[in-house]
């Protein structure tokens, strides 16, 4: 992909590609019935146009190869599949179907399969079917609501093959339970398609001693795809260099206009933190970054120690627009927070860090970047004249996670080298924080915040988590079905 001269070498990096998520959509039938019964194939093809067409939405292409009702056309369809490059394949049971119809496309196309065995009605009006009189038609409409019929004999095939498959029963029509069952299938969908083609930065070195996040990066490339850039400090210093005083002055009003920046955080901090925001910015589209984890000391390295104690806004900015920035130089938790990000519920960095007994709640936040966009009000910016267990001094977030529902996610790596995903549902509450210049919030947890410690605690997780605004274990159960790893939900 990249090539080089002897006298000029090429741009190292290129424009980023956009990879849609694509799904693979047919409807299955048997092609005897058409002569016998009028009608009853271009009914079925309305159908499944019908769910083509609720499919629809920004950023996914359908794949519809319309019926699929012979051993031919299902071999044809297999390779069409695999030549579109489909990440998921969604099976629409129309009525009862062969087999033989369905394990050559999904045996080639080797995509996640999700069964739909949707029926057109609530129910067959049994007055009105039994009153037409004419058998042959009888039968023909009876194949319409006849999806159910043909799934045993699928799974069993699919079982026997070993082909992993999900399913979806219900409704074509007025259903929300299936409905958000379809549309939970392709979020999941959409984010493993994400993060298989996302650009993982990690700049300096692990926070040495704590060994529970120190990460297997090749499990990592393995079970989510992607690629990870090894960065050096260096080089966003070298930027740091670049930014005119223009530039430092426009990025500081951006910080007023974002931020509610606190009266004593002085001019030249703003301008210190605005020169490395913009370095920051053009670091990650110079590098095509989707994420990020970093840490660095820098001590004895005048340039890089000024880098990096001027980081925090700038990587809040960053995570703010899509683009989520661990501290502790966290992989796993860079990925967890990337998954919650492309879900849409943000990702904040987070740790629990203490137990309020008296309000059965748990403390978490942590220094650094924070996820602004899901912050109860505007976050507010604080100079500390240390960084705890750091070097250096400078600004730093506070803020809160907006107050409702929200989901922990953990990426946890296992002794037996693998990775599993762990989660949690609870509440972001009212009540006061701890105004130390990091992030703060309070969660209360229905089995209580003594019972959610033992559990969470029991799976083995880093001390690092990412918090995101909603209830979506629903998705995450999804993701991890589609990525093979196993979740793990305490509440």
């Amino acid at each position: 992909m990249h090539s080089t001269s002897a006298t000029q070498p090429a741009a190292r990096f290129e424009a980023t590609t956009t990879y849609a998520l694509k799904v693979g959509l047919f409807g299955i039938g048997l092609d005897a019935y058409w002569q016998q019964f009028d009608g009853l194939q271009a009914r079925l093809q309305g159908y499944l146009s019908q769910l083509a067409t609720k499919m629809q939405r920004p950023g996914v292409d359908i794949v519809n190869l319309g019926l699929v009702d012979t051993p031919e056309k299902a071999m044809l369809a297999g390779h069409q599949f695999r030549q579109a490059d489909v990440d998921i394949i969604l099976l629409y049971v129309t009525t009862y179907a062969l087999s033989s119809t369905v394990l050559p496309v999904v045996r080639r196309a080797k995509v996640p399969v999700i069964v739909l065995n949707l029926a057109p009605e609530p129910a067959i009006d049994y007055t009105w079917f039994n009153a037409l009189g004419d058998r042959t038609r009888m039968t023909g409409e009876w194949l319409a609501y006849c999806s159910a019929c043909p799934v045993p004999e699928i799974a069993s095939v699919f079982k026997r093959s070993n082909i992993p498959f999900y399913q979806v029963t219900g409704m074509l029509q007025n259903d929300p339970l299936a409905w958000t069952e379809i549309d939970e299938w392709i979020e999941a969908a959409r984010v493993a398609n994400i993060m298989a083609h996302n650009r993982l930065g990690l700049m300096g070195n692990y926070y040495g001693g704590m060994l529970d996040i120190y990460s297997n990066l090749t499990l990592h490339s393995a079970t989510f795809g992607g690629h990870i850039e090894m960065i050096e400090v260096d080089q966003l210093s070298a930027l740091r260099q670049t930014v005119s005083d223009e530039d430092i002055q426009q990025r500081v009003a951006l910080f007023t206009e974002t931020f509610a920046v606190q009266p004593d955080c002085t001019p030249a901090e703003l301008e210190r933190a605005a020169r490395t925001s913009i370095a920051l910015d053009r670091l990650v589209a110079e590098l095509d970054l989707g994420s990020m984890a970093y840490y660095y000391k820098g001590t004895g390295n005048r340039l890089n120690e000024d880098t990096m104690t001027s980081v925090i806004l700038g990587n809040s900015l960053l995570t703010a627009r899509g683009i989520p920035v661990a501290g502790e130089y966290e992989v796993k938790n860079a990925q967890a927070m990337k998954i919650m990000d492309s879900f849409g519920v943000g990702g904040s960095f987070t740790e629990y860090y203490a137990m309020d007994f008296a309000d059965d709640v748990m403390l978490m936040g942590h220094d650094g970047p924070g996820h602004i966009a899901i912050a109860e009000g505007k976050t507010k910016v604080r100079p500390l004249q240390v960084y705890h267990g750091k070097v250096g001094n400078g600004l730093s977030v506070e803020m809160s996670v907006k107050q409702g529902p929200v989901t922990l996610l953990s990426v946890v790596e296992t002794v037996d080298g693998k990775i599993q995903l762990l989660l949690a549902e609870g509440e972001s509450v009212a009540g006061p924080i701890l105004e130390i210049g990091n992030t703060n919030s309070r969660y209360r947890f229905s089995i209580g915040a003594r019972q959610f410690v033992n559990d969470w605690n029991s799976h083995g997780p880093a001390h690092h988590c990412a918090v995101g605004i909603g209830h979506i274990s629903g998705k995450l159960k999804k993701l991890g079905e589609l990525l093979g790893v196993a979740v793990i939900q305490v509440c």
